[in-house]
Formats: C-alpha cells, structure tokens, sequence
C-alpha cells in the first residue's frame, strides 16, 4: 500500500518556521502613534491609560537609578496640536541604553501617568512577568522593549 504524501505535509517545516517567524515580526510591529490620547488624558488628569505617542526629545536625563533597576529618562514634546512635554522613562536592565539624541523623533508605547507638569510615560519595556502590557521605545528603525 502506497502512502500519498502531499506538497502540503512535506513543507510543514517551513510552514511552521514561516508561521513562526511572521506571528514574531506582528507581535513586535509598533502601533500607529495617537497623540490624542495622551493629550486628552492630560486634560482630563487621567492615569493608568495605555498611549502610543510619538514626539521630538527635547531634554535626555541619561541613566540613573531606579526604584528597582536603572532607568533612562528624557522629555517629549508631541508632535500634535496639545504639544504637551512629557517625561518618559525606561527600564534599561529591559532596553539595554538607548542613543538619545536632542531633536530627534521617537515613538513611545507605555502607560500614562498624569501630573500637573505634564505626565510621565512608564512600562516603556516588555514585563517578564506578565502584569503588565509590554511596551517600547522606536528610535531611527530600531525598537528598544
């Protein structure tokens, strides 16, 4: 008895290796920037909201220490109509340093926390225990999380 062997199963290898590989790059693709939201939780003096916001380094504070680990700190401005400054901050035992510049554009995702100053946007990196949505820093092409 002959057994059919399909082109389907003789490429479940690289089905599953290209599979594998596309679900890696979408889970790692940014989001669209929406600088409304972080505007707009300002405003409102509202915390604890999830944003992706993308804006010019205005101010880089370099790597200092943490509550817990190191962080590198900078200041936004957004790149909307609010142009709201806000603190951003990164968890560098996560994202490694990052080559902040003064001038150049970056796109953030991470949680908004209001204050009167402008807010500070944390969870900028990947939670290994699973608390919390992962964030990211985009910096010319390159994602630090």
């Amino acid at each position: 008895m002959h057994q059919r062997v399909s082109a389907i199963s003789l490429n479940k290898p690289r089905l599953l290796a290209c599979t594998v590989a596309f679900l890696a790059m979408t889970a790692c693709a940014p989001e669209q920037p929406d600088n409304s939201v972080p505007c707009g939780a300002y405003s409102s003096e509202k915390s604890h909201v999830e944003v992706v916001a993308q804006g010019t380094v205005t101010r880089t504070f370099g790597i200092r220490a943490g509550r817990v680990s190191p962080h590198e700190g900078f200041l936004m401005r957004l790149n909307s109509s609010c142009s709201l400054i806000v603190r951003v901050e990164a968890n560098t035992d996560f994202t490694g340093p990052i080559p902040l510049r003064v001038g150049t554009t970056v796109a953030v995702k991470g949680e908004y926390e209001y204050y009167a100053g402008g807010g500070v946007i944390h969870w900028t990196h990947s939670d290994p225990r699973g608390r919390h949505q992962g964030g990211y820093i985009l910096l010319d092409n390159r994602i630090y999380q």
